[in-house]
């Protein structure tokens, strides 16, 4: 009787939407997860990994051309800004970032807390001179900043394409809420990959050492330790696709025979061959990343890219709204 109670105590506290979108994604014809419940504690430790992976190029790539366009970012910054992140920052791009524009606060915003939290102190460290202030939320929604950057000039900070993780309709979306959080006259520094051959594309998100598979996989293992779910992971595999059609890369759980479970009692079956979509990774054309920008209230002002043409950090800001052209 107590382990019960215990027990239904624990899920209880699972996330109520994630709850909700992966009951919902399961009934869903296809089925599909967002992206976004990826990154609990384990599956944010995963991502990392997979940003140092040789296969995973948008990480290197995108230090690369942050190094190589900080002295002309730097001018385009106000002095004294507070930098905004969207999605907890990492051990790299984060601190290059801050060390080429010196601002006086730094807001990293992110659903997993622990994580957060990990990340900012290892931030606060390293630049003790800076106000760090994290938020824990869903950045997908406007969310309410700190009072104490209410009077600086707002630098949003979206690296790594995460903004190809969402469908056109709701990239704009996002890029609305991004642009209701920060406010008119902010900054938006943003991670665009760039549409290549699926020989690059296809290992970058089925990596050799399966890491990338792993973390696809932790989704299932999370629906069971914070849903009560019974979900047999041993018996789906990660799949990688490129979808030409949609310019994007498509993550996919597919079951390897016919597998029965329940989430939150709930009874679930999936055949053998049938997948749950767990991610797409859209990829875009120099003028398709300026459309979309443009679509969620951002104005370009600046774009770099590497050699190659694999990648690009455009610098966009939110301008007044015109009503004519």
């Amino acid at each position: 009787m107590l382990k019960q109670e215990i027990e239904d105590g624990q899920a209880s506290l699972a996330d109520p939407q994630f709850r909700h979108d992966v009951l919902t994604g399961l009934a869903l014809r296809p089925r599909a997860i967002p992206a976004r419940w990826f990154y609990d504690r384990r599956g944010s430790e995963l991502f990392e990994e997979i940003t140092e992976l040789p296969e995973y190029y948008p990480t290197r790539t995108e230090i690369a051309i942050l190094a190589d366009s900080c002295a002309d970012l730097a001018r385009r910054v106000p002095a004294g800004c507070a930098v905004v992140e969207f999605g907890s920052g990492s051990s790299t791009k984060t601190p290059a970032l801050l060390d080429c524009v010196k601002p006086a606060a730094y807001v990293p915003i992110d659903i997993s807390g622990d994580f957060l939290r990990d990340s900012a102190n290892v931030i606060a460290q390293k630049f003790p001179d800076i106000a760090v202030a994290p938020l824990e939320g869903d950045f997908t929604k406007p969310l309410k900043l700190p009072a104490g950057v209410g009077g600086l000039t707002k630098l949003g900070f979206f690296p790594g394409s995460t903004i190809g993780n969402m469908l056109a309709a709701g990239a704009v979306d996002l890029l609305r809420s991004m642009r209701a959080s920060l406010g008119e006259g902010s900054l938006l520094l943003i991670g665009i990959d760039r549409i290549k051959g699926e020989e690059v594309l296809v290992p970058a998100y089925d990596d050799a050492a399966g890491v990338t598979a792993a973390f696809n996989l932790n989704l299932l293992e999370r629906i069971n330790r914070e849903l009560d779910g019974t979900i047999p992971v041993e018996h789906f595999r990660h799949r990688a696709i490129w979808n030409d059609d949609r310019a994007r890369i498509e993550m996919h759980l597919e079951a390897t025979r016919n597998v029965d479970f329940t989430v939150e009692g709930r009874p679930f079956s999936i055949a053998k061959g049938e997948t749950i979509h767990t991610e797409n990774s859209h990829k875009y054309g120099p003028r398709d990343a300026r459309l979309l920008l443009r679509g969620g209230g951002w104005t370009p002002v600046a774009e770099w890219t590497d050699a190659e043409g694999k990648f690009a950090l455009i610098l966009a800001e939110a301008q007044a709204e015109r009503r004519a052209p």
